[in-house]
C-alpha cells in the first residue's frame, strides 16, 4: 500500500482509509476478520467517530483487533466529535468529554488524529485552541483537523489553534465532484461556475491539508452507489472499460480515480465486504491516464466548457 504523509506532518499514512460507520453491521467474527484482511493489504489507517453506532462501533473494532500495546503501535487512529443529538458542539467541555469517551471505547491512550465533525455555528475558537492544548500536551491526540469545513471556517480556526490542521473530511466522488469542476467554469453563466464551498480544494493544497473524500461511491447525499446504477450507463461503461484493460474491478478504478488527482488525498472507504476492501486497496497500484481520468470525468455528465 503506497503511502502519503498526513497534511503537513511526519506521520506516514496509507492512501486508503478503512471507515469503520458500519462495523457494528458485522458479528463479532466477520469484525475481527475484516480488520485482520485491511491489516494484511497495508490498510492500518482505521477511521472513527464517537456518534457511529452510539459509540458502539469503536467498542467493536477494539473487541475484534484485540486492541493491546502491541497491536496499538501497528495501527494509526482517527476519531472525530462535535456532533450531538439536535446539535453541533465544538465547546471547549464537549471536545474534551468526547474524547475521553473515544479513548475508553478504543481501548488505547491516545488518537493519531482527532477531528471536528461539523461546522458548529457557535463556535468559539479560543475554546477549541484551548481544548486542542490539552489534548496535546496531554498526550491524548498527536494530530488535529475538521471535516466538512470551508477555507474561512478554517481560517478562523486558524487564529487561535497552534497545531496544524492536517486533514479535511470531505463529501467526494467521481459524481459529487463539484469541487473539481467549478475550477473549469471561472466567469462562466452556468451552474457549474458556481463556488460552492469556496475553492476548499485548492485551499487544502495550498496549505498542505490532507483532503479525505467521504462516501467516494455514493451519489447525491446518500442517495445510492454509482457502480452498476441504471442511472449512471455511460459512467458505468466507461469505467468498466477501464477496469477490463488494468483486470481490476470497477471499485478499484473508482478509487484510482481519486487517487489520480495531484492534491494526494485519502480516500475514506466505508464497505464492511472483504472482497470489495481488497478491491479498494488495489487502487493504490493503479495510476490512471489523464485521458482515463477525464474520460470518466465526462462520462458522469460533467461538461468540459
Amino acid at each position: 500500500m503506497k503511502t502519503i504523509k498526513l497534511g503537513n506532518s511526519t506521520l506516514d499514512v496509507p492512501v486508503v482509509a478503512v471507515g469503520c460507520m458500519r462495523i457494528n453491521s458485522l458479528g463479532k467474527a466477520e469484525a475481527a476478520r475484516f480488520v485482520n484482511t485491511a491489516l494484511e493489504e497495508g490498510a492500518n489507517f482505521f477511521e472513527h467517530a464517537d456518534i457511529y453506532g452510539g459509540g458502539a462501533c469503536e467498542e467493536i473494532f477494539a473487541d475484534a483487533i484485540q486492541m493491546n500495546d502491541d497491536t496499538r503501535e501497528k495501527i494509526i487512529l482517527q476519531s472525530k466529535c462535535g456532533i450531538r443529538k439536535g446539535m453541533f458542539d465544538f465547546s471547549k467541555e464537549h471536545i474534551l468529554a468526547s474524547v475521553d469517551g473515544i479513548l475508553k471505547r478504543l481501548r488505547t491512550d491516545y488518537l493519531d488524529a482527532l477531528l471536528l465533525h461539523r461546522p458548529d455555528a457557535l463556535v468559539e475558537p479560543e475554546e477549541v485552541a484551548e481544548a486542542f492544548d490539552i489534548l496535546e500536551h496531554s498526550g491524548k491526540v498527536r494530530h488535529f483537523g475538521v471535516s466538512n469545513q470551508n477555507p474561512m471556517q478554517i481560517q478562523l480556526l486558524k487564529k487561535y489553534v497552534k497545531q496544524p490542521i492536517v486533514a479535511n473530511q470531505l463529501q467526494l466522488s467521481i459524481t459529487n465532484a463539484t469541487m473539481i469542476t467549478n475550477g473549469f467554469n471561472v466567469n462562466m453563466e452556468n451552474d457549474s461556475a458556481v463556488n460552492r464551498d469556496g475553492s476548499v480544494l485548492d485551499y487544502c493544497r495550498l496549505n498542505d491539508i490532507t483532503i479525505q473524500p467521504w462516501s467516494p461511491f455514493q451519489y447525491g447525499f446518500f442517495e445510492g452507489v454509482f457502480l452498476g446504477s441504471d442511472k449512471f450507463p455511460e459512467l458505468n461503461k466507461a469505467i468498466d472499460t477501464i477496469a477490463d484493460k488494468y483486470g481490476v474491478s470497477n471499485t478499484t478504478i473508482a478509487v484510482a480515480w481519486l487517487l489520480r488527482h495531484p492534491a494526494r488525498m485519502q480516500p475514506v472507504i466505508g464497505t464492511m465486504n472483504i472482497e470489495r476492501l481488497k478491491d479498494c486497496c488495489k487502487a493504490s497500484d493503479i495510476q490512471l491516464t489523464r485521458e482515463e481520468w477525464y474520460g470518466i470525468l465526462r462520462a458522469a455528465g460533467n461538461v468540459l466548457p
